[in-house]
């Protein structure tokens, strides 16, 4: 054990979650069943929302929103460039345009000052429609009153990308503390199950909202665009006909995904509690690395911790040096994110280097360290001397 690898993000899976898959896997409906239901109505009860609707992954649940909320071939979708690249690539899957609004350095999240330079500049260029897609990145909440009050000035729609913040909390001006997610500033909110996320259904994703017609076709383009509905159908040939309305996909989540949600979603409490406090460990242990800035967590938000990550000081250390030093010690570092804008298909659209200089600014300089629910406190302390000691021996830029 003392000498196993700490990857940056892992799962945490127990006897009874594979005893609750069986369950499922010895009874009639392992896919399109009753499990799916019962995990979307636990996900909706846990955010305080009308509803939701579970998906194959956090790219489909995006995508879904996206097309559910009416955005198409002319519309302009405006997210973060400090994101993974499918909170833009949804824009491009439903024919629209993609654009990015630099981020504020306190949170890495989209600046709202910046989104309103932005919308009044651009006016009418927007198209036919407008969606603002804020990132709540790495736990943080993102300031989202104020981009949902920049938003309806300038008629966009909110969708939150939320899969890095499930469990968390944030305030705005009324001082009401909120669950991310909640719907009370969008129309919807998405988020991400994969193993390295705080709960998992191996892959999958969700949608959340108050809007029960947008969850309603949000349910029939995960299936194809089908409705069994018999009030919608334009026909009734008898108990076996369906109508396919629209042109859907097939991002169905199984029975098997959700069994496993099931049993992860009644621990999410506890395992924000528990990345909270490995935070707050390394908080106390790098504060005073003249190295290293930490991430800060502001008295609004309440971080679920995500991801940790510090900022180093390009003068005085090499990321990658200090990337494979520690690497050598057994602990997996990353780096979340490469500007979205920066990838060559981004600027094959028109994209370049310096559109975004706080994004890239931050990119130049960021690392993320383990944490996850799983981690023993002996992990945490490796991680913590590991980057200690490499830091000690690292040489500069």
């Amino acid at each position: 054990m003392a000498n196993e690898d700490i990857p940056y993000g892992r799962q945490w899976i127990e006897e009874e979650d594979i005893q609750a898959v069986m369950a499922v896997l010895r009874s009639d409906r392992i896919t399109q069943g009753p499990t799916v239901e019962l995990f979307e109505q636990a996900l909706a009860k846990q955010l305080g929302v009308g509803g939701a609707v579970a998906v194959s992954s956090g790219t489909a649940a995006l995508h879904v929103a996206c097309l559910a909320a009416g955005v198409g071939p002319g519309w302009e979708v405006i997210t973060s460039p400090i994101s993974f690249v499918a909170s833009a690539n949804c824009a491009l899957y439903c024919g629209a345009r993609p654009a990015f609004v630099d981020i504020e350095p306190a949170t890495s999240t989209m600046d709202p000052n910046r989104l309103e330079d932005y919308l009044r500049t651009t006016g009418a260029k927007g198209g036919p429609g407008r969606v603002v897609i804020p990132v709540h990145f790495a736990g943080h909440p993102c300031r989202l009153d104020e981009i949902a009050a920049v938003a309806r000035r300038f008629h966009a729609l909110v969708i939150e990308d939320a899969a890095h913040a499930l469990g968390a909390f944030w305030h705005g001006s009324d001082g009401v503390w909120r669950p991310v997610g909640d719907g009370s500033h969008s129309i919807a909110a998405t988020f991400s199950f994969h193993p390295v996320k705080h709960i998992t259904t191996g892959e999958g994703g969700g949608i959340v909202s108050h809007d029960k017609a947008l969850l309603s076709k949000a349910g029939r383009l995960r299936n194809h665009g089908i409705t069994r509905d018999r009030d919608r159908m334009k026909e009734d040939h008898g108990p076996w006909y369906y109508e396919m309305q629209e042109l859907g996909f097939n991002y169905r989540i199984t029975d098997l995904q959700c069994a496993l949600g099931l049993r992860q979603l009644a621990r999410l409490d506890e395992w924000v509690t528990r990345r909270r406090t490995i935070a707050q460990r390394y908080t106390e242990a790098f504060r005073s690395l003249p190295e290293v800035t930490i991430p800060a967590e502001r008295e609004w938000g309440r971080s679920s911790w995500h991801l940790y990550v510090i900022q180093l000081d390009p003068d005085r250390v090499s990321r990658r040096d200090l990337i494979a030093r520690l690497r050598q010690q057994g602990v997996q570092a990353q780096v979340h994110y490469i500007p979205i804008h920066l990838q060559p298909y981004y600027r094959r659209l028109g994209f370049k280097p310096g559109m975004y200089p706080l994004a890239e600014a931050y990119y130049q300089k960021a690392l993320s360290l383990p944490i996850y629910p799983k981690m023993t406190d002996e992990q945490v302390e490796r991680v913590i001397q590991a980057v200690k000691l490499s830091l000690g021996a690292a040489v500069p830029a």
